[in-house]
């Protein structure tokens, strides 16, 4: 269905990390809850350390809609691109900051999230969805990574998306 009309606690816009709510999913968010919430959002990042939102951070805001009080804003890409975002681990990242975000807000018991990855970023949805599985594994379920060799890591790393590159030559 339309995950802009289900009734939740939180959507999940999978922006960029300068908050650039204009195109794909992000649009059709913005036009449901309001421009003001692109500007908002915008702002936000802008006060953050960094001066943008990272893949792999989330910031939570209030909407002013009663069916969906709230939007994680959970960048999959640092700018709107197509390229390198389906070999890489984003969809993992932003899946894991949406849940963080969540489950530290008791405010917020359901979260609609798309297929993150899947629309600009080219992600193969079977790739994207092994990615937010894993992130929900480690977040919800507490099954926590523990490595005592860097190859567990990569290899770990390459199971998230087994068409990322490790090693270039």
């Amino acid at each position: 269905s339309d995950i802009t009309q289900i009734a939740c606690d939180a959507v999940v816009s999978p922006a960029n990390s300068f908050g650039f709510m204009d195109g794909g999913l992000d649009h059709a968010l913005s036009e449901r809850f309001g421009w003001h919430l692109e500007k908002k959002l915008q702002a936000m990042i802008r006060e953050l350390p960094e001066g943008e939102l990272l893949v792999g951070q989330s910031l939570l805001l209030e909407t002013g809609d009663s069916v969906v009080p709230f939007l994680i804003a959970a960048p999959t890409m640092r700018v709107p691109t197509n390229f390198n975002i389906d070999t890489s681990v984003n969809a993992y990242l932003a899946m894991k900051a949406t849940l963080v975000r969540a489950t530290r807000d008791e405010r917020i018991r359901s979260v609609a999230i798309p297929g993150l990855c899947t629309g600009v970023g080219r992600m193969q949805p079977v790739i994207a969805a092994r990615q937010m599985y894993q992130a929900y594994k480690e977040i919800i379920l507490g099954h926590r990574m523990h490595f005592t060799a860097f190859s567990e890591a990569q290899q770990y790393h390459w199971n998230i998306n087994p068409q990322g590159k490790i090693w270039t030559h």
